[in-house]
């Protein structure tokens, strides 16, 4: 509720009522972007890079604000096609980053979508939401994640270990400085990353300017084989657990290509 920007929904009352807890908030007209993330429904690429600029801009408040949100993916972001508008939803799993009752070693978020150090349950900050903002964009732009596998372990793994693909592997036609920004928020060490939303939009601002097709959506993209992509919240797990998942490789009939 204290998070007050346009592009965060907004939440008009919270309380409780016959022991069930509710939360009011604004209604929001268009839809999520879980269908723009498939192949042969693409958006154009300014339209991606100007919902990027929207939630990175977002993020700057929320961040600025001591909140992480955690659970950035295009299921939490709603998109009015008729004003282009863009509104982060559910902080559900959001923390506030001063808090004494913020717990390490516990992990939430959606597994897929989520940084390195996050997966390791280890403390994460702004830099952690704008690595899932990059691996949302990675999936607007190509209809695929950056980084895939076919079972959790090896998820996990290729999260961890694996630098994901230059975005140009699968969108020649897109532009090497947005490539490189793509590359850079998805670097695995929160130092080598965007230090800030802010600092992101302005990149994403200058792709668009640098003359990304506007129009072009992404042709039907062809996929490879079934791959696993967790998709939901992850439930809670200590961090010498996880970390010890991370660090050792899945035996190699489980590993993702």
């Amino acid at each position: 509720g204290r998070l007050q920007h346009p592009n965060i929904v907004t939440i008009f009352d919270a309380g409780e009522e016959h022991d069930l807890a509710f939360i009011a908030m604004e209604f929001l007209p268009g839809r999520d972007l879980v269908e723009f993330s498939r192949p042969g429904n693409l958006l154009p690429v300014a339209t991606v890079l100007s919902i990027g600029e929207q939630v990175a801009l977002a993020l700057e408040h929320a961040h600025r604000q001591q909140v992480v949100h955690r659970d950035i993916k295009p299921a939490n972001v709603m998109f009015d096609t008729a004003t282009q508008s863009v509104k982060v939803t559910d902080f559900g799993i959001a923390r506030i980053t001063g808090s004494s009752k913020t717990k390490t070693g516990m992990v939430l978020g959606t597994p897929s979508f989520m940084s390195p150090e996050q997966l390791a349950g280890l403390h994460v900050d702004g830099r952690s939401d704008l690595y899932s903002l990059g691996v949302m964009l990675f999936q607007l732009l190509t209809g695929s994640l950056p980084l895939k596998g076919d079972s959790m372990a090896a998820l996990m793994y290729q999260i961890a270990n694996q630098p994901a693909p230059s975005v140009r592997s699968l969108r020649p036609d897109l532009s090497q400085a947005l490539a490189d920004v793509l590359e850079r928020a998805l670097a695995k060490s929160p130092a080598d990353r965007f230090q800030s939303g802010a600092e992101l939009a302005a990149q994403l601002r200058r792709c668009v300017g640098s003359g990304e097709d506007a129009s072009m959506p992404g042709a039907a993209l062809a996929t490879t084989g079934s791959v696993f992509e967790a998709t939901h919240a992850f439930p809670h797990a200590s961090e010498n657990a996880m970390v010890a998942t991370l660090v050792t490789p899945p035996p190699a009939s489980s590993r993702g290509s």
